[in-house]
């Protein structure tokens, strides 16, 4: 038996969020969970109650976000678990996308987990204990075409959580990177903002969506599946900085790394041409 935590879960109106905050609660933690539109939650709140706070939030809204982690603080006492689970994917080539789409995407993605990171640290560190989780993707390992705002939006929140894992590990704060594979979620449905074609990338875009059939034909993954597996997650001892969910991620960044890791050595010439 665990001990009772309290959670923070941004973007708990659907997919992960809902299905972790359900988790949560259903094993007898507290969770603090955040929506645009509470409505969504409303039905929570019926079944669990006082043992879960709905909060209206838009993350993009820096004080907004430190208010709503301090309404959680104050009605649980402390805060054991954060999540940055907000997010959704802009699709567009990258000469495709406007600037109000990168900048959406970037504002939404990073900076949303940024705002709720740093009003959460105060209390973590002054506890001497916690554990945030940055949800980011396989995509914030690999990248693919027709995603390059979201890839650069998930490649910045892996690169920011790496270091802020090294500057409060001594505070006994704890960081984790999960990055799912394909789901079944609504992330490439309703949830996700497309940019307006250009018949130039039709080619490459029926290509890429050729190759996301497969891939989804292939077998996606269970949400409530996954809820298992955060549980897991947080209750260890040594939580990982980085953790896949779903079995397709290793097999795509075994393959990319070492492609890296080719390239880089058939060019070394040059690096040590560049040093002098």
């Amino acid at each position: 038996m665990t001990e009772q935590k309290n959670w923070f879960i941004t973007g708990t109106s659907r997919g992960f969020g809902r299905e972790w905050a359900l988790a949560a609660l259903e094993r007898g933690d507290r969770v603090a969970g955040t929506a645009r539109d509470t409505a969504t939650l409303q039905d929570i709140v019926e079944r669990f109650g006082d043992a879960f706070l709905p909060i209206e939030l838009d993350v993009t809204d820096r004080a907004a976000g430190f208010a709503a982690v301090q309404r959680a603080h104050e009605a649980f006492g402390r805060l054991d678990v954060v999540v940055n689970n907000a997010g959704y994917g802009q699709f567009g080539m990258a000469e495709e996308l406007s600037e109000h789409e990168l900048r959406a995407q970037i504002e939404t993605n990073v900076f949303g987990a940024i705002w709720i990171t740093q009003a959460a640290l105060p209390i973590l560190r002054s506890q001497g204990a916690g554990h945030i989780l940055q949800v980011s993707s396989i995509g914030g390992v690999s990248a693919f075409a027709n995603l390059s705002a979201y890839h650069a939006s998930k490649w910045a929140l892996e690169g920011f959580s790496q270091a802020l894992a090294q500057e409060v590990a001594e505070f006994g704060v704890h960081v984790t990177l999960i990055e799912p594979g394909g789901f079944s979620t609504d992330w490439s449905g309703p949830s996700a903002k497309h940019a307006t074609p250009l018949p130039a990338y039709d080619a490459a875009r029926e290509r890429r969506a050729q190759q996301r059939a497969q891939q989804s034909a292939a077998g996606a993954g269970d949400p409530a599946a996954s809820a298992r597996a955060l549980l897991e997650v947080v209750d260890a001892a040594e939580p990982p900085l980085r953790v896949f969910f779903g079995t397709r991620p290793i097999e795509i960044a075994k393959a990319d790394y070492a492609s890296r890791i080719a390239t880089w050595d058939t060019w070394q010439r040059v690096a040590e041409l560049a040093q002098g």
